[in-house]
């Protein structure tokens, strides 16, 4: 055993609570901000090709650096990414008449592959809840 007594046990051993309401709010408008970064950047890809891919692809990735560092928390960062996967992947779609906003060609694969592999790296990259104090370090 540890030896210790009367310490309180890590926060990460912690039941998860659900956010508070400023928290989901927070995340909510990062969710929206990120599916308009994705209908931008699926706007911009195509029109500029190789300068507008790239425009987007670091769009996308500033907002999810930008969200988790400014949230504290891997959500933070989450939440722009998943809200930009779902408008990219509902665009991807043919509507009836024929109508489609991606080609199929080497663009649009580079910024739909590109653009997960983005989200992927943001939300590794970003911040972990980490507990406070002196109790939860490791004794030398």
């Amino acid at each position: 055993m540890s030896g210790r007594t009367g310490a309180t046990s890590s926060a990460l051993a912690q039941p998860l609570r659900p956010p508070s309401f400023g928290r989901a709010a927070l995340y909510l408008g990062l969710f929206v901000l990120g599916a308009v970064v994705g209908l931008a950047g699926a706007l911009v890809q195509a029109a500029w090709f190789p300068g507008g891919l790239l425009l987007a692809l670091a769009a996308e990735a500033g907002l999810c650096l930008g969200a988790g560092r400014a949230a504290g928390r891997r959500g933070g960062a989450v939440a722009p990414a998943a809200g930009w996967a779902l408008a990219v992947v509902l665009l991807t779609t043919s509507r009836p008449e024929g109508d489609f906003l991606f080609a199929a060609g080497s663009g649009s694969y580079l910024f739909l592959l590109g653009g997960i592999a983005v989200a992927v790296m943001c939300a590794t990259l970003a911040p972990v809840r980490q507990p406070d104090g002196d109790a939860v370090r490791l004794r030398k």
